[in-house]
């Protein structure tokens, strides 16, 4: 099973118990055995029969707006419900210790993996230092403000790292809506794309997507996604625009300027999903299971791990990069 990405304009529609994208140019099958989940950046026509086969079969069909931004997602029946599930998110929700216990681990995570990124690279010694500071203070965070605090003045430092790793692109600070600059807009379309990859993996799972521990739970959003992306995000976006601008596969031709902020165009999009989805079927030999995985196998291990704290089977300890 793969990720199918649409850029053109169209319709998708079920015929022969399949799905076609219908296009001008003629009419594309997508066979719906191998559909993991649909992103639409096209302008595209549904209808009620092709969503109704989707949730029949399970796909997340994520939808993005002119400019590459999310703007939701179908997400179709839950199948894998668990009553027990969802009262121990509820109660580790309710509970502040355990929320704050749950809180923590993502903010450890994130704060490893985002040391481990600099680690990798040379002449970041001093800011490494500075992040070890904030690292050490996590488990004596009293509440969640504390904890989301030190998260974010660990990613200030992170974030002044990354003029130098890019040699040079402007980046100033983290500008979210609109992105301000070509590095903002990229941190915002890979962020984008981690959150519904993480989506699409708890909607296989008992987990409620919308009952979460470190962002608080609001109408309108699966913020559960948002608490597991926080460890994948330095992963799954900023290793991949690191090398991309590197490397020279993206450039300043590929962004446009609209509405008072920067945009990656299609071919843009096109380059960082093209080493986004490479990225997501990548595997390294896992540590502890001593076999291969692929990265997006690492993702549903998380959520696994976060179930079996829940269950107070094991305690959870969130992914820390080791390569």
């Amino acid at each position: 099973m793969r990720n199918y990405y649409i850029f053109s304009n169209g319709a998708l529609k079920r015929k022969e118990n399949t799905i076609f994208f219908e296009t001008p140019e003629g009419d594309k099958p997508i066979p719906v055995e191998n559909i993991d989940q649909l992103f639409v950046f096209g302008e595209v026509d549904f209808n009620n029969k092709f969503l109704n086969f989707s949730a029949q079969n399970g796909i997340c069909i994520h939808i993005f707006n002119y400019y590459g931004y999310y703007s939701g997602t179908f997400y179709p029946r839950e199948t894998n419900l668990s009553g027990d599930i969802i009262v121990r998110q509820v109660d580790h929700y309710l509970d502040k210790k355990k929320r704050l216990n749950l809180s923590q681990c993502f903010v450890r995570g994130a704060v490893h993996n985002i040391k481990r990124n600099l680690q990798k690279r040379e002449d970041f010694e001093k800011e490494i230092s500075q992040i070890e500071k904030f690292e050490k203070e996590i488990d004596n965070a009293k509440n969640i403000t504390e904890l989301m605090s030190l998260e974010a003045h660990v990613r200030k430092i992170y974030y002044s790292c990354f003029e130098k790793i890019t040699s040079g692109w402007e980046f100033g600070e983290r500008i979210v809506n609109p992105p301000g600059n070509p590095l903002n807009a990229l941190i915002s379309f890979g962020n984008a794309l981690v959150y519904t990859t993480i989506l699409k993996e708890i909607y296989l799972t008992p987990l409620n997507p919308t009952i979460s521990y470190l962002h608080e739970p609001g109408t309108r959003r699966f913020s559960l996604s948002l608490d597991v992306s926080e460890i994948f995000k330095p992963i799954l976006v900023d290793r991949i625009i690191f090398k991309l601008i590197n490397l020279n596969q993206i450039n300043q031709e590929h962004f446009e300027q609209e509405l008072g902020g920067v945009y990656l165009n299609e071919i843009g999009r096109k380059i960082f999903i093209k080493c986004f989805d490479e990225m997501l079927n990548t595997t390294l030999v896992h540590r502890s299971l001593r076999k291969k995985v692929k990265y997006k196998t690492l993702i549903k291990l998380e959520l696994y791990k976060i179930i079996k704290h829940l269950l107070e089977e094991k305690k959870y300890n969130p992914l820390k990069v080791w390569w």
